[in-house]
Order: structure tokens, then sequence, then C-alpha cells
């Protein structure tokens, strides 16, 4: 006669337990909103707070509504634990059907960029055309064309443990010398450097491990938006160089039903920030081609 009441209360302390659990996650994404118009959502990359956007957003903010993203773990917000992409993916088509945004226009940047491919998979009919700045469904593929998940989970396990042993100060010092290889002007190095250098060291690394090691490229037929890839082949050193990188870049969005694939002819991995005029004239483009 007591086992009912048994298994009515298991049950419920699991359910406490697991509300509770999902209370005490932090959100994966804030999100700020600038301006008014058809929805546009920005995502930054890997450590970058929002202000990698505030160009964009100048530029766009009076035709568009800005929806300017900053992830958990990155620029100040709270950590997630654990693997964390997935739920950002989630968390950004519960945010598309929460808002009720009107397929809007999606632009990432690195990291950015690959979630903007990944949020077209898993929700095709609810966004608008794709913009990614430098960001690919699979970044290993840019440098071994053979590369699989099994083939780079040894060196993505390496990194995220080198950053989860990292101090903050130590992060801080890494990233300057990233940004600075990845950024031309030294003011951008700094502007970026100062919201990026307040990311949790141990984010960053499992980012980066589920960066590596995540292939969209399966499902990139699924989807139904028009995507622009805007490239940088700055780093090439000569012709052949450059030759090999469009290859690669043009392999990464094949599958792709309705793409366009065009690279800065100067700018470094920060395209928005190194060549704005060109960045925005691209965009303006596409979304004019591209947009009902």
């Amino acid at each position: 006669m007591k086992k009912p009441f048994f298994l009515f209360l298991a049950a419920l302390v699991c359910c406490f337990l697991q509300q509770n659990l999902l209370a005490d996650e932090p959100v994966p994404f804030k999100a700020v909103v600038v301006g008014a118009g058809p929805p546009m959502i920005l995502i930054p990359g890997l450590a970058s707070g929002s202000n990698v956007w505030d160009g964009t957003v100048a530029h766009f903010k009076g035709r568009y509504q800005c929806h300017v993203l900053t992830l958990a773990g990155f620029a100040g917000q709270p950590a997630l634990k654990g693997p964390f992409l997935e739920k950002v993916r989630d968390g950004i088509v519960k945010y598309i059907h929460d808002q009720k945004l009107n397929h809007p226009v999606i632009i990432g940047h690195s990291l950015g960029g690959m979630m903007a491919f990944w949020v077209a998979e898993t929700a095709p009919a609810d966004v608008g055309p794709i913009i990614a700045v430098d960001g690919v469904p699979f970044f290993s593929a840019l440098m071994d064309p053979a590369a699989t998940h099994d083939s780079t989970v040894g060196m993505a396990e390496q990194y995220r443990a080198m950053y989860a042993g990292l101090t903050a100060e130590q992060f801080s010092d890494s990233n300057h010398r990233f940004l600075a290889m990845m950024i031309t002007a030294s003011s951008n190095v700094d502007k970026v450097a100062s919201l990026g250098d307040k990311s949790d060291p141990k984010a960053v690394g499992q980012a980066f491990y589920e960066i590596v090691t995540t292939d969209l490229r399966p499902g990139l037929k699924s989807i139904q938006a028009p995507v622009l890839l805007i490239g940088s082949d700055a780093a090439a050193a000569d012709d052949t160089e450059k030759a090999q990188a469009h290859k690669a870049y043009s392999a990464q969005i094949a599958a792709v039903p309705h793409h366009k694939l065009v690279f800065a002819p100067t700018a470094r991995h920060f395209i928005q920030l190194d060549d704005p005029d060109f960045f925005y004239r691209e965009i303006e483009t596409f979304l004019k081609e591209n947009q009902k």
C-alpha cells in the first residue's frame, strides 16, 4: 500500500532537483537590443564581447533591430557547466521563437559564424539570410581537408586542458597576443581585449574544444536560407596559398543550396574591424539580393 506513495515522493524529489539544477544554470547568452526594423542577430566569436559589433550596430540600427549577443563564459558573462555550444544553439532558436523574430538576419564572426550555420541547420524555416564572417562549419578542415572529429580530439583536449590551467593574467597575455595577429590596428586590439580579457579561461578552452571537433557539414544541405561567407586570405604568403585557401573555404559551404563566397582583400580575421567599408558593402548587397 505504501509503494505508490514512495514512487510519488521519489518523482517529486527528482522534479525538484531538476528544476533547481536548471534554475542554477546561467543563460547561454546575454542579449542587448538596439535599433528598430527587421530583426538582426549578431553573434561574436571566441572570447569576444559585444563590442566587436559596435560599428556594425551603428551602421544598421537605423534600419534593423539589432540583437547583440554575448555568449556564456565570455566577456564577463557567467560560464555554463560542461559542453555548451549546443546550449547556445538551442538558446538562440528559443530566443527567436520567444521574441517572435520574423526570419532574422544572423551575422556571426568566427565561432559566431559557425553558430549561425548551426542555427540555420536546426531551424531552417525560422531564419533569414545567414552571414558568416570568417566562420565555417568545420574549422579543422580549413587547415587539414582530411580532418575528422576523431583526428582532432587529442589536440583539442590538450588545448582545453591548457586553457583550464591559465590564471586570469596568463589568459589576458595570451589573448592580447592572439588578437594582435588577428586584428590590424592596435587600437582595435585593445578595444576587443577590454572585454575579451574578462572571459573565463576554462569556458574558452571548452569552446575551443567544441569548435575544432564539431563538423556541421553533413547538415548543410538542410539550410533553406541564403548564406554569405566572408573569408580572409590575408595570411596567405603567395598566390598559391591564396588559391588553396579559396578552395578550402569553398569546400566548406559546397553543400549549402544557396551560397555566396567573397574574400576581404586586406583584412585579417576580424574583417568587420579591419575593413568595415568592404564589410558593410558586401552585406548590403547580399541583403538587397536576398531579403524578402
